[in-house]
């Protein structure tokens, strides 16, 4: 996944590119020979750029609608852990204190060390262990009234919550979109800055204006899909910021 830097990088190519074809285009076919050709290409340069727009749109929307998706799944899953850690307090002293305490670890590893291996595409592991200390902990509990019967009840529905969004966000952090939608979208933004370009101008730098904005704003679409498309990854990422308020609350005593 690109760095800001090295998107800053692309869009430079991208634009620099399509003046470049620009000036070769001007040089093997004059304006003046392809202005009798306006018509024609202007009509073609409407289907294109309105079928090309249509898809940009679409691509946009699904990536940032997926990006909010993982949000959501990430601030369910810190919520899930806070819910935990006070539930137990209603089960007995023994298996309230390993539970707590595993919570908290399972916060600061995510924290910690998940949100980075994420960050750089490898799949998280190192909350896990503290999960199964949970479950186990659960399991093996022994109630002796019914507060500690709800208490438990309600703590291992908190803890089913939390490791459901936890399997959402390992998924979410390995998917992205399809090579063939990546090819149609370089395809088509490549066949529509060429076609601008070879509407036949006599004012050439306006007309070279018009193609650097064109592509600039191309290439500035495509990258905020490629920035968006991974949510974890990338200059543009969901962040850890509700597992830190989640930490902070659990270490927070209740009011």
């Amino acid at each position: 996944m690109l760095d800001t830097a090295q998107n800053f990088y692309l869009i430079v190519l991208w634009v620099s590119l399509s003046v470049i074809w620009l000036v070769v285009l001007n040089h093997i076919w004059p304006p003046s020979r392809r202005r009798a050709h306006n018509d024609v290409i202007g009509w073609q340069i409407s289907i294109l750029g309105t079928i090309y727009a249509v898809m940009v749109g679409f691509m946009l929307y699904a990536v940032w609608a997926n990006f909010q998706t993982a949000e959501a799944n990430a601030n369910a899953e810190a919520n899930a852990a806070v819910d935990l850690y006070r539930t137990a307090d209603g089960l007995p002293a023994a298996q309230r204190t390993v539970i707590q305490q595993a919570v908290l670890q399972y916060v600061q590893a995510v924290i910690n060390v998940e949100w980075a291996t994420m960050n750089h595409e490898g799949v998280p592991h190192a909350a896990q262990p503290y999960i199964q200390t949970m479950w186990r902990q659960m399991t093996g509990s022994y109630v002796v009234n019914s507060t500690q019967e709800v208490s438990l009840n309600q703590a291992m529905s908190e803890l089913n919550s939390m490791t459901e969004h936890r399997r959402l966000r390992v998924l979410e952090s390995e998917t992205a979109m399809p090579t063939i939608l990546w090819t149609v979208l370089v395809i088509g933004g490549i066949i529509t800055i060429a076609s601008c370009c070879m509407i036949g101008s006599d004012n050439r730098p306006l007309h070279g204006i018009l193609i650097i904005a064109s592509s600039l704003l191309i290439s500035l679409a495509l990258v905020a899909i490629g920035d968006i498309d991974r949510p974890f990854q990338g200059s543009v990422h969901v962040s850890s910021r509700a597992f830190l308020r989640a930490q902070q609350t659990m270490r927070e005593p209740l009011q």
